[in-house]
């Protein structure tokens, strides 16, 4: 099992930063891919980044590339998104994710295995 906790959640004005980390632990190497998600009131789940822990590959969804930028720190066994820029419809809870992915092609996974709890992100206009 692998558990992950999210935090740097808060509220900020448009324009603004914030940056989330998510610490793991437990099973962490039987996981190559880590990630993060939101989910808005209303919407789909949507896939916002994702890193291939085992070579520092990313991948951004087109509504965040160029304001987000996810980063991993191997000996703290922690993920970050640091989300520059933020618009208000980036407010959504977000989720930490961490999966195997064949390849350590992350963003092809339909799905990771593992989740963490959330932490929300509010951004006023």
């Amino acid at each position: 099992q692998v558990q992950l906790v999210e935090s740097g959640g808060g509220s900020v004005q448009a324009g603004g930063s914030l940056r989330l980390s998510c610490l793991a632990s437990g099973y962490t190497y039987s996981t190559n891919c880590m990630g993060w998600f939101r989910q808005a009131p209303g919407k789909e789940r949507e896939r916002v980044a994702s890193i291939y822990t085992g070579g520092g590959s990313t991948y951004y969804a087109g509504s965040v590339k160029g304001r987000f930028t996810i980063s991993q720190d191997n000996a703290k066994n922690t993920v970050y998104l640091q989300m520059n820029s933020l618009k208000p419809e980036d407010t959504a809870m977000y989720y930490c994710a961490a999966t195997f992915a064949s390849g350590g092609y992350c963003h092809k996974e339909p799905d990771f295995r593992y989740w963490g709890q959330g932490t929300q992100v509010t951004v006023s206009s």
